[in-house]
């Protein structure tokens, strides 16, 4: 197996995290440009490739193993870590070394938004609007992000969208659409709460404009995997999804911002790669419960 290690993400525990890997014989390979990791995954002969870091740094690794029989291990130590998260994977680093040695396999469903593939969530509205900011800030870290949230509230009007899903559509005005494959933006943050990432769909959650008083509750649902139930989110599923906005602007893709013009094309990949889990975890969750 191989540990792909990128040096720039990732939290205060990563340096401990690679001494660990390095003296207990494993191959650690660090990545030395944007893009580096997916080139490793790609051209490695491991059959096991495990990604260390965020978010960014596991669709790296992950789009360079699909259409392989690669599997994919993560030892989380990012910003937000969504995608880990959700998998049922933590911190814990003998935890994690031992489910990337004795985990089961399970399959993992992938997005494609505007040809670029992601494993956790993608979108656009705010929360890709506080994605571009905090990259140009300079800085990481939770607490780098929800000060560039605040800031970017102040003075944010929501925008008007075109939203098709699977032949329906509609448009509506929105604070932020996102499309899950994951449950999460990270953190514990369970914006699409109902998301399975085995079962061939993605979830799609829309949000309304709220007043300020109404953000510690949906704060609340929000970190309590209840936001559906909140009157202003509404939420979907879908295979094929189109949103159209009036003009180009950021959109995000496992954390990561890019600018995407007026069209948003999103469509799953239905067990696109195998990613180890833990014994424990049962990554599907299927509800059938379905806001609209």
């Amino acid at each position: 197996m191989i540990f792909i290690v990128n040096p720039i993400s990732g939290n205060s525990h990563k340096n401990q995290i690679v001494t660990r890997l390095q003296k207990s014989g494993y191959e650690v390979v660090f990545t030395e440009y944007a893009g580096h990791a997916e080139i490793i995954a790609r051209n490695t002969n491991a059959r096991k490739v495990i990604a260390v870091g965020g978010d960014g740094t596991v669709n790296e690794v992950a789009r360079g193993i699909m259409g392989t029989d690669k599997i994919l291990g993560i030892i989380p130590c990012g910003s937000g870590d969504g995608l880990a998260l959700h998998l049922g994977l933590n911190h814990n680093l003998n935890r994690s070394i031992k489910i990337i040695e004795e985990g089961k396999t399970s399959p993992l469903d992938a997005g494609i938004i505007n040809g670029k593939p992601f494993f956790s969530v993608c979108g656009t509205g705010f929360d890709a609007l506080i994605s571009e900011k905090f990259a140009k800030s300079g800085k990481r870290g939770l607490a780098n992000y929800i000060e560039q949230a605040v800031r970017t509230w102040k003075d944010y009007n929501p925008d008007r969208y075109t939203i098709e899903i699977d032949g329906k559509s509609w448009e509506t005005e929105a604070v932020l659409i996102t499309v899950g494959n994951s449950n999460q933006w990270g953190n514990g943050a369970k914006v699409t709460p109902l998301a399975d990432s085995t079962d061939g769909e993605l979830d799609i959650t829309v949000v309304d404009k709220f007043k300020n008083i109404e953000i510690p509750m949906l704060a609340y649902r929000l970190m309590s995997g209840t936001v559906n139930e909140d009157l202003h989110v509404h939420c979907y599923r879908g295979r094929h999804i189109t949103i159209r906005r009036q003009d180009s602007g950021p959109a995000h893709v496992d954390g990561d911002w890019f600018e995407a013009g007026n069209i948003l094309d999103i469509e799953v990949i239905p067990h696109a790669i195998n990613v180890l889990v833990p014994d424990e975890t049962t990554v599907s969750k299927r509800l059938t419960i379905f806001a609209e």
